[in-house]
């Protein structure tokens, strides 16, 4: 199996500001994800982070990280994912696995499976994972989304309402108390592409239930494109969204 990992990164950002040049532990963080990416991909895997300035190609180039220029107006990262596979000149039966930016605790095992699956399902035009929920907050909480399956680990519907909603649950005041069994998977956001679809993606049109739920990957689903999910037992190291979670970051990986 032969695929790229693309890290989008760039420095606008309203909670943190130059978030992927924000050191970690003598490393800028964008550094950081992409070696750490690197250091578990079967061999001929490249690792490629897709910058929207200058500085994030200048840190990456110190520090041996391969590193491509993109425009800085793109509306969406699918649109600079795209511009990246056309950079590297990427066929579109390639495959390619998106990883953030700021994700310095991201498993490469994780990366690597969900590459896989694309070749285990020509049928999909894209694959990414999801994990267990084990707890009831989560479970309601809209910040955290949900996906179903189908018996070939297909996506069969993203959202951010419980689902599957369990019928004859216990109730108390028509709250949700009690998890479905088997349990409901949490969805994780990280996505495979085949490089085909990536190009044509951005230039679908929204979908009604895109817009309702503010999930992209139902734009794909929409059009009839499927998504394979692989089902991880364990959540992900948390990502980077505030200086909080950068502190918290910065003291696991001095240890």
């Amino acid at each position: 199996m032969s695929f790229t990992v693309l890290i989008p990164a760039r420095l606008a950002s309203t909670r943190l500001p130059n978030k992927p040049l924000a050191d970690i532990a003598g490393l800028p963080m964008v550094v950081r994800v992409a070696q750490r990416v690197s250091s578990g991909m079967p061999a001929g895997t490249r690792v490629v982070v897709a910058g929207d300035s200058p500085e994030i190609l200048q840190a990456c180039q110190q520090h041996g990280v391969q590193a491509v220029l993109t425009r800085q107006d793109h509306p969406s990262g699918s649109d600079r994912l795209a511009e990246a596979c056309d950079l590297l000149a990427l066929s579109d039966d390639s495959l390619v696995v998106n990883v953030q930016g700021d994700e310095p605790l991201i498993d490469p095992v994780l990366v690597s499976a969900v590459a896989e699956l694309l070749t285990q399902h020509p049928e999909a035009s894209m694959s990414t994972a999801a994990h267990p929920i084990h707890e009831v907050a989560d479970f309601v909480n809209p910040n955290v989304v949900k996906v179903v399956l189908d018996a070939r680990n297909l996506a069969l519907y993203f959202s951010r309402a419980p689902i599957p909603l369990w019928r004859d649950q216990p109730k108390s005041s028509g709250a949700v108390t009690a998890l479905p069994s088997p349990a409901p998977l949490r969805h994780i956001g990280l996505y495979g592409y085949r490089v085909g679809f990536l190009r044509q993606f951005p230039k679908l049109a929204q979908a009604p239930l895109e817009v309702t739920e503010a999930l992209e990957q139902l734009r794909a689903m929409w059009h009839g494109h499927r998504i394979a999910v692989h089902v991880t037992p364990d959540a992900p190291g948390a990502g980077v969204d505030t200086p909080e979670d950068l502190e918290r970051v910065r003291r696991q990986l001095s240890r």
